[in-house]
């Protein structure tokens, strides 16, 4: 008998699971639990959790095909930035150093707006990530709704925008925009729809971000920068995020297909130290 149940976490999105110790396997019927409580609400959390490497796999498998295939280190400064498959697996999205040397595969401090794979042909279906170690504050991340945000435009903003497609560009050491040079052959780019329809939900939503996304395909520069500044502008309205306060042992998943996230800023002096696994589509085998 299952005691598997689940808590809304906002009005907007995410739901809370309890009654279940990811340590143990999941049974048939609770994952399917768990599936339909995420196509639902596009953010869950599995708090007071204390899960190995291989138990926070064996959830991410439950939602599609965890990427497995290496254990990631952080890049090197004169690596080229392109997502291969020696850095796809399990890493760590954290401000921790090991005897001077940062062991995160990202930068510290705040993230923009974005969704994970972008950047790439075959974008991750969900991520999942581990709290190990939070700071006293700060350190939230940001989901914006990408569905609600495509809901609230005008239907004549709807129509223009259909068919349109964007251009992702992505550098790892970059947590802002302007950070990013787009025209640096090394990083990895992907263009892709700028509305998507959800495969579960048949809900619309935009499909872009202020970190990856640099312009509309087939716009004049000009008028491409002025799209993009109207539809940025919707996407991170207020009334459209939810911050997740974070607790130790929570473990959360989210979707990529219809949702941004960011990372609020936290004190550089205390730690944040999270372990992340993507999901691809269970298809998809990274190449």
């Amino acid at each position: 008998m299952s005691s598997l149940s689940f808590e809304p976490m906002s009005a907007l999105m995410g739901v809370r699971a309890h009654g279940i110790d990811l340590r143990q396997p999941i049974t048939a019927g609770d994952a399917q639990a768990l599936r339909d409580s995420f196509a639902r609400a596009h953010v869950l959390c599995v708090p007071n959790q204390d899960i190995s490497n291989d138990d926070q796999i064996r959830f991410a498998q439950v939602f599609g095909q965890a990427n497995t295939l290496f254990i990631g280190a952080p890049r090197k400064a004169d690596e080229p930035s392109e997502d291969g498959p020696e850095k796809r697996g399990i890493i760590y999205i954290s401000n921790v150093r090991e005897n001077g040397q940062a062991i995160g595969a990202l930068p510290d401090g705040e993230l923009h707006f974005h969704s994970d794979g972008a950047h790439r042909k075959s974008p991750y279906r969900a991520t999942t990530l581990y709290a190990i170690a939070i700071p006293s504050h700060g350190g939230e991340t940001r989901f914006s709704d990408l569905q609600a945000a495509f809901d609230a435009l005008t239907p004549a903003m709807q129509a223009r925008i259909e068919t349109l497609r964007v251009r992702n560009v992505y550098d790892t050491r970059a947590t802002l925009r302007t950070q990013t040079n787009e025209y640096d052959d090394n990083l990895s780019t992907a263009e892709h729809p700028l509305v998507r329809v959800h495969p579960d939900t048949g809900r619309k939503s935009l499909y872009l971000s202020q970190l990856m996304t640099r312009n509309i395909v087939g716009l004049e520069r000009a008028a491409s920068e002025d799209l993009l500044a109207q539809l940025f502008e919707v996407i991170e309205r207020p009334e459209f995020i939810y911050d997740h306060k974070w607790s130790l042992g929570d473990l959360l998943i989210w979707d990529n297909r219809c949702l941004n996230h960011a990372r609020s800023d936290f004190p550089s002096d205390q730690k944040r130290h999270m372990r992340r696994v993507t999901v691809s589509e269970p298809d998809f085998t990274p190449a």
